[in-house]
């Protein structure tokens, strides 16, 4: 037996299963909307008990591969990632443009973005000590792509630089914030982004419409102004199965 093969005896059966359904899917024979076998299916094709075939069809549901529906089954994803282009969609050619910087990711798809608050208040110790101020005004968002909640994003904002602009209404313009700081005097024109992992708070879940053991990807974003001060905290939960993300850049 190669070592592959031992490998694959190693591996729980559920996990077996659940490979077996990610190639079926890879290779087309279950194509976004089709029904996957079910619990009573793969129980009387592998000899297994339900909660095998159960742990199987969760696998998928975690990779984003498939969702299952309340009464009717499990199916493949019908839902297409969103490739998040973390480089380009900064560009100044972009916003400075009057476009915004989700154009990039989504092109013609049908995106809403529901301003949740916009309030002044105290930021949280770990971005008032990036901002130097405890003073903010911060924008809560949530980003609901083709009628799928992908992303919930805060931004924070100097309360002193931001106050009576229209950063603070709901509606930024064209260009959205950067292209209002550029206004201002504090265009961005760098920016890091640290990004990490991990299984989303109830309240997460429930906003992002997330099935249980599917984690999110945290984004924190600070933009900076050419004398290297920081404007923006931007911290941002994605649907870990809704995207991928691509960095392209010069060696």
């Amino acid at each position: 037996m190669t070592t592959a093969g031992r490998r694959s005896q190693r591996e729980p059966k559920y996990q077996r299963i659940a490979s077996g359904l990610r190639r079926d899917i890879e290779s087309g024979r279950y194509g976004p909307g089709d029904r996957l076998p079910g619990e009573n299916d793969l129980m009387a094709e592998h000899g297994v008990a339900r909660m095998t075939a159960r742990q199987a069809l969760a696998v998928l549901q975690t990779e984003g591969l498939a969702e299952a529906r309340k009464g009717a089954g499990v199916f493949v994803r019908v839902f297409q990632p969103i490739r998040r282009r973390g480089i380009s969609r900064l560009s100044r050619e972009q916003w400075g443009a009057g476009r915004s910087v989700w154009e990039a990711d989504v092109g013609d798809r049908e995106l809403a973005v529901e301003v949740l608050e916009v309030v002044e208040g105290d930021a949280p110790d770990t971005v008032a000590g990036v901002l130097g101020t405890s003073g903010v005004w911060l924008r809560r968002r949530r980003f609901v792509l083709e009628g799928k909640p992908v992303m919930l994003a805060v931004s924070y904002f100097p309360a002193d630089l931001v106050a009576g602009t229209r950063v603070t209404e709901e509606d930024t313009g064209p260009g959205g914030v950067y292209a209002r700081l550029a206004e201002l005097g504090r265009e961005p024109v760098r920016f890091r982004e640290e990004i990490r992992s991990r299984m989303p708070t109830a309240q997460e879940a429930q906003r992002l419409g997330l099935g249980a053991g599917t984690p999110v990807v945290l984004v924190r974003r600070t933009a900076f102004t050419a004398d290297g001060s920081p404007v923006e905290v931007n911290e941002m939960v994605l649907d870990a199965a809704a995207y991928v993300l691509e960095y392209d850049f010069e060696s």
